[in-house]
């Protein structure tokens, strides 16, 4: 079978999440996702969050009395590709552009929306400097890189941990939870006896999984690019480390593949996650299973959720704003206080960020081959399990 170009992949998908035909009878709203490329696992989950949002905002009457329609490009997972989805945006005079996964990708699109005085609303990326200081611009409805390494730290003080190892990628996403976790465990009186930082590409872990055996902290934190996730939790089973507890900072390690492709080397995994269904916000079941359908079945991760809220908010805004006039749909954005199956949305300036959302996280654990929610107690959690006493 010959595969579908970019252009036909793209046509396809504007006649999946699009309302009608007739572009007089639609308010378009541009979004960014890696459709393609190595980060398409997170864009497909993007992709069902997209369509179950325009759904839902269609069928309660659409957005200033008419459907809403997105216009997506992908950014092929690439910088360069990522900047010229924006620019093509921009030039579409789209009112406000929804943004994607990946901090490096996504840092770069939202200064390039600002200086084009566009609204940015980034959905899932989590890089701290995005919105640290951010713009006026710029506005994120997903939780900063920080706070997934404080509910994973919060775990590790509630459990008197006094040590922890931190395995972390050098990109922007991965950085930010690794500066977080150093920061937050000197707070806590936790020693970090191995801060290890590795560029992508590196696929033997095991000598510093030695190094880190040999020290045997009680945590071990590893903040990774994605695919490295699997083959991180196998080759620790192989040297032998045994930490109290195992973490991971999301990205691959929330991904129900991680449960698949790990088999028994993901048992007791904790990660931090932005969204489960358990979380006791109004309609998050129903979005579960929406967000099932979507997918072919598949569980969602808390990606799909994100641009999902990313759809309503969008189209909340262009309401309260009452015109698609880009500097009203941006003041509009700034007074936005939504409740979501995702969470609470209403962006605020706090502790050096511009227009964040503040949100709390969720840690999860993988027990008997399934995800559980282990922390905070709004989850109704599970006893954690731990590899050691």
């Amino acid at each position: 079978m010959r595969p579908l170009s970019q252009k036909t992949v793209l046509f396809t998908l504007a006649l999946t999440l699009a309302a009608t035909a007739g572009a007089q009878d639609t308010i378009k709203v541009g979004a960014i996702t890696s459709v393609t490329g190595r980060f398409a696992e997170f864009g497909k989950m993007q992709l069902a969050g997209f369509k179950v949002g325009v759904a839902e905002v269609n069928k309660r009457g659409g957005v200033l009395g008419k459907k809403l329609e997105l216009i997506i490009e992908d950014n092929a997972s690439d910088v360069n590709k990522g900047l010229a989805a924006a620019e093509r945006l921009v030039n579409a005079g789209v009112p406000l552009v929804l943004n994607e996964y990946s901090s490096s990708l996504v840092k770069a699109q939202a200064q390039y929306l600002a200086r084009q005085k566009v609204p940015n609303l980034v959905i899932t990326s989590s890089g701290d400097d995005i919105t640290k200081p951010g713009s006026d611009y710029i506005f994120r409805l997903n939780q900063p890189a920080s706070a997934y390494a404080q509910v994973i730290l919060d775990l590790f003080k509630a459990n008197k941990f006094k040590s922890m190892a931190i395995i972390a990628g050098t990109g922007s996403f991965e950085k930010s939870v690794a500066d977080a976790a150093n920061r937050i465990a000197k707070d806590f009186g936790i020693t970090v006896v191995e801060d290890q930082r590795y560029d992508k590409g590196l696929t033997d872990f095991r000598p510093v999984l030695n190094r880190i055996k040999a020290k045997n902290p009680d945590g071990i934190l590893m903040v990774s690019y994605a695919e490295d996730s699997v083959a991180l939790m196998r080759q620790a089973r192989e040297v032998g480390v045994k930490p109290r507890l195992f973490a991971g900072g999301a990205a691959g390690f929330a991904l129900p593949d991680f449960i698949k492709d790990s088999g028994a080397a993901a048992e007791n995994v904790v990660t931090a996650t932005a969204w489960i269904p358990q979380l006791r916000y109004a309609g998050t079941q129903k979005l579960n299973v929406d967000l099932k359908k979507a997918l072919g079945g598949e569980d969602p991760s808390y990606h799909a959720a994100q641009a999902y809220a990313g759809v309503l908010t969008a189209a909340a805004a262009i309401n309260k704003a009452g015109s698609t006039d880009r500097e009203k749909v941006k003041a509009a954005l700034g007074t936005v206080n939504l409740q979501t199956a995702f969470g609470p949305i209403q962006f605020k300036n706090y502790d050096g960020f511009t227009n964040q959302n503040p949100l709390e996280m969720v840690a999860q654990q993988v027990q008997k081959g399934a995800f559980v929610p282990v922390y905070p107690k709004s989850v109704v959690p599970r006893a954690l399990t731990f590899e050691r006493k």
